[in-house]
């Protein structure tokens, strides 16, 4: 006859596995798995979350058991091996063994000297993505410090092929976003110079003292451009005709071409390449403001 009390392990609910409810931040299982773990120091844990924090009480019959040094680091090496999710910050409070206390936090609080031994707060490190991939589909196969107990391992088999498809697939993903992440910033940084608005940029207004240039801008092709670009781009700021788009255009033109003249061994040269197809440009928009004139005119 068939035992009654025999389960299938297909029928385990995946909630009892304590290491996984302490991974997704329940209290009552991380108090399991401290304990499970701190039995050869025969230290007993209670802990509750307030505040942000977890407050954790660990109780020994004998002060020499509770020596800080030995109980905060393996308690900080079993919390990090678990990862509780929500929990980084942990208070740590250790005193003699006494009768059960439900408000023991509170009685803590009221007279910390008469109550505890020692009390000190320990940040609980994050581990980084890799290290939580790795642990879905890999146990580690040397010694460690802290182990976690057999009986809390996962009821149902794992598969390693798909776990390792899964890891595989996880690191290509971030490949990819990493790569995507790269070409659209290099597209975004070589797209910069290409933009322009329709109304031309207003050249930097040089003082003048005397309206009429002097002598020696008369026979310097970059600096009769510039005049005659800050002249286009006050003009642009007021004209509405077709007329006056057209003049427009026809002074970012010969702006242009005076650009085109500077010779290459100018120091200006580079600048004055780059302004020759900006004003080029400007004319092109002076014009279809023109034409956009002439149609509505139409």
């Amino acid at each position: 006859m068939k035992d009654p009390f025999v389960r299938s392990p297909r029928l385990v609910d995946p909630a009892d596995n304590i290491v996984q409810q302490a991974r997704q931040g329940s209290i009552a299982a991380i108090v399991q798995v401290l304990n499970d773990n701190l039995t050869d120091l025969g230290v007993r844990t209670r802990a509750v979350f307030a505040d942000g924090w977890l407050q954790l009480l660990c109780e020994s019959p004998q002060a020499d058991g509770l020596k800080m040094e030995e109980v905060v680091e393996r308690i900080q090496s079993i919390l990090e091996s678990v990862s509780p999710r929500n929990i980084r910050r942990v208070n740590v409070n250790c005193r003699v063994a006494r009768e059960d206390q439900l408000l023991w936090l509170d009685e803590i609080r009221r007279d910390p000297e008469n109550q505890l031994l020692w009390s000190e707060p320990i940040s609980i490190r994050r581990p980084n993505l890799f290290k939580r991939l790795l642990t879905t589909w890999r146990t580690p196969t040397g010694p460690r410090k802290v182990a976690l107990p057999r009986r809390l391992q996962p009821s149902q088999p794992r598969n390693p092929e798909r776990d390792r498809q899964t890891l595989i697939g996880a690191v290509i993903v971030v490949i990819v976003l990493l790569l995507g992440g790269f070409w659209a910033y290099r597209t975004w940084i070589v797209s910069l110079p290409s933009e322009s608005t329709d109304i031309p940029p207003q050249e930097p207004e040089t003082p003048q003292t005397d309206p009429s240039p002097p002598p020696a801008t008369q026979s310097d092709p970059f600096a009769q451009a510039v005049s005659l670009a800050e002249q286009a781009s006050l003009a642009g700021q007021t004209a509405q005709s077709r007329a006056e788009w057209l003049d427009l255009a026809a002074k970012w033109q010969r702006a242009a071409d005076l650009m085109a003249e500077v010779p290459s061994d100018d120091s200006r040269y580079p600048t004055a390449r780059d302004r020759t197809q900006l004003y080029r440009q400007n004319s092109r928009v002076a014009q279809q403001r023109a034409e956009q004139v002439d149609q509505a005119t139409d």
